[in-house]
């Protein structure tokens, strides 16, 4: 059976071994991770060279087939072409960058780089047994992520859907004005409320703080529009929301919203389920889509 090793880098750098779509030890995470935000500053080399020994001792000298890891941003064969959140990354080929250090070690697995919401999508659709099938995911932590499996070909920066057209929404990390990062994303909350953490926020509308309950409004509304630009586009079916702030949301006024936006009944056919964050998720959906792209069924 074919052995890969997973990478997730949403919170700190954490791999494994899979096999099998389960994980084949225990997830290794870096022991000086213990901070937020372990990669913000850090040059692209750096970054790389850190992945690369995480990797190397997590494969522990057994044979490796594949290797993914999941990265911040647009990413395309490798290459960092925009990632707002980690801005020091826009341009660098990580792909290379980390398959150069890992040469140096002697190992030769081929290394593959996949949005981190991507791989959310793929280790939900492998722990739940339904790699036949699309799986949609929203990752609600410092920005937003959008993933989809299987894996193709694309942008699907689903955090930068645009949600509004008030000209003051304009939080969002990329600069962009009424994004759905710009008004879910920690930070973009942050900037909103000064004087309030995200938590603080959704604690004081429960007492009925009157700016907070029109925020909290706003968050849920925000996200079943772009929920509803998904499901126009694509289709109907299971999205699953992740990710620190998932706690947070109140699935009864997310369908309230959504039923106002999606009216045609063939499109009506949608569910959300939240599922807890979890290093494990992503190292499987690292492991099984480079699995599944260097060894195709």
């Amino acid at each position: 059976m074919r052995r890969a090793i997973g990478v997730t880098t949403a919170e700190h750098i954490a791999t494994g071994v899979v096999e099998g779509n389960a994980l084949a030890g225990k997830v290794r995470v870096f022991e000086e991770d213990v901070e937020a935000d372990p990669l913000h500053g850090m040059p692209p080399a750096a970054i790389a060279q850190r992945l690369a020994d995480q990797i190397q001792a997590a494969s522990a000298g057994s044979t490796i087939d594949a290797i993914g890891i999941g990265m911040p941003g647009i990413i395309r064969k490798g290459l960092i072409e925009e990632s707002p959140n980690l801005k020091q990354l826009k341009g660098a080929n990580i792909r290379d960058l980390v398959s150069a250090a890992l040469a140096a070690n002697g190992i030769s697995a081929p290394v593959r780089v996949y949005n981190d919401a991507d791989i959310v999508a793929a280790g939900l659709a492998a722990t739940r047994d339904q790699l036949d099938r699309l799986t949609r995911v929203w990752t609600l932590g410092n920005g937003i992520g959008f993933g989809i499996y299987p894996w193709h070909e694309g942008v699907w920066e689903g955090g930068h859907v645009v949600v509004s057209l008030d000209p003051h929404e304009n939080y969002c990390g990329c600069g962009g004005r009424g994004h759905l990062e710009g008004i879910m994303g920690n930070r973009a909350m942050r900037l909103r409320f000064l004087d309030m953490e995200p938590d603080e926020v959704f604690d004081n509308a429960h007492r009925g703080d009157p700016r907070c309950v029109n925020f909290v409004k706003l968050w849920h509304g925000a996200l079943a529009a772009a929920t509803a630009s998904s499901i126009h586009l694509a289709g109907p079916g299971k999205f699953y929301v992740s990710g620190f702030n998932a706690k947070h949301l109140d699935i009864n006024l997310l369908h309230q919203y959504l039923h106002e936006m999606v009216k045609m009944s063939p499109l009506q056919d949608y569910v959300f389920e939240v599922v807890p964050g979890s290093d494990e998720i992503g190292i499987i959906g690292a492991a099984v889509n480079a699995l599944r792209a260097d060894y195709p069924e």
